[in-house]
């Protein structure tokens, strides 16, 4: 079914153009599992070959994804907590996802917000957490905007890379998946090191307070 959906999901963000890809990457955003890598690759590959205009191709990404998240955001802060952990996983949002959410932004605060619009899982889940815990909503639009616009810009990038190098891989979604994944793996474990390395600052800065005090 899923495999089906995504050859339908990849046919709309070639066919509807800019509005195209503003309205996957909003559903991207969300707890629709539309793969952002049936959507930026292609059309980055596209404005290569002189079909679409690489920037507006990167806003309207960018926009989408932002979109998408204030959705979320705006659901959470409208539903409230109980509501998700009690109707989440009927929304393909189990307690475990949310809790996972939760304690990401938990450790990260504002800055989370932008690292995880660059990592997977968490990525499609913030705006439900930023939304539970009354995040700024400018704020959270501003840097969810930042981080996925750039997020979009590198998929654009290394897609058109990757499908320059592999013309058939736009008549195989699944297969196009799996090859901008592989050519990103290094890019993610960069993001995920950082956060690490955030983690370790924030731990050791406040051991060193409570030592002090």
């Amino acid at each position: 079914m899923l495999h089906e959906l995504i050859k339908v999901w990849f046919e709309w963000s070639r066919q509807m153009g800019y509005w195209g890809i503003f309205f996957m990457m909003a559903l991207e955003s969300t707890i629709v599992p539309v793969p952002s890598e049936i959507v930026m690759p292609p059309a980055g590959y596209w404005a290569e070959q002189g079909q679409m205009n690489i920037w507006l191709v990167i806003l309207a990404g960018g926009l989408g994804s932002t979109f998408g998240s204030a959705l979320c955001y705006l659901f959470s802060y409208t539903v409230g907590r109980a509501f998700l952990l009690r109707y989440g996983k009927w929304l393909l949002l189990p307690p475990e996802r949310l809790d996972l959410a939760e304690r990401w932004l938990a450790q990260f605060a504002l800055g989370g917000i932008f690292l995880s619009r660059l990592l997977p899982v968490v990525r499609h889940l913030i705006g439900f957490p930023a939304g539970l815990i009354r995040v700024a909503f400018l704020k959270f639009l501003v840097i969810t905007f930042a981080g996925s616009t750039l997020w979009c810009g590198i998929l654009a990038w290394f897609g058109a890379r990757t499908i320059g190098q592999q013309p058939g891989l736009l008549d195989d979604p699944d297969l196009l998946i799996r090859a901008v994944k592989s050519n990103l793996l290094w890019f993610v474990l960069l993001v995920a090191g950082l956060g690490a390395g955030w983690i370790f600052v924030q731990w050791f800065g406040k051991r060193g307070k409570v030592a002090a005090a």
